[in-house]
């Protein structure tokens, strides 16, 4: 999920999640933009509700700061490993309180690499 499948038209739909891949490919190959993908998920465990919910902070953090996730870095082999390892967007100015706690105690740095 990410910004640019989102729509609005007075109310806002999103679209095209990103899930679309080759039939003949196996259920556990990563599909996605790599920004968006859970850590877990890049670590091979397979996507969940919980790697959605990531999904999801990774948007809401886009939204709230205006740019891509990690929009300096190429999309490649070192940005996983670092996913992997914790990193993740720093939170921008100016980001509501409510929208912070929701974002970082429900989905943002959960580590779901330990479960």
């Amino acid at each position: 999920m990410e910004t640019k499948n989102q729509h609005n038209c007075g109310e806002w739909y999103v679209s095209d999640f990103g899930f679309c891949g080759p039939a003949d490919k196996p259920l556990g190959s990563i599909y996605g933009n790599l920004p968006y993908i859970a850590p877990e998920v890049i670590n091979g465990k397979g996507y969940t509700f919980a790697s959605d919910i990531y999904s999801i902070g990774i948007l809401m953090w886009e939204i709230s700061s205006g740019q891509p996730p990690f929009a300096y870095a190429n999309h490649d082999y070192d940005l996983a490993i670092n996913l992997i390892k914790g990193m993740r967007p720093q939170i921008v100015q100016g980001t509501p309180t409510e929208y912070k706690n929701l974002w970082f105690n429900k989905s943002y740095f959960q580590d779901k690499n330990k479960e």
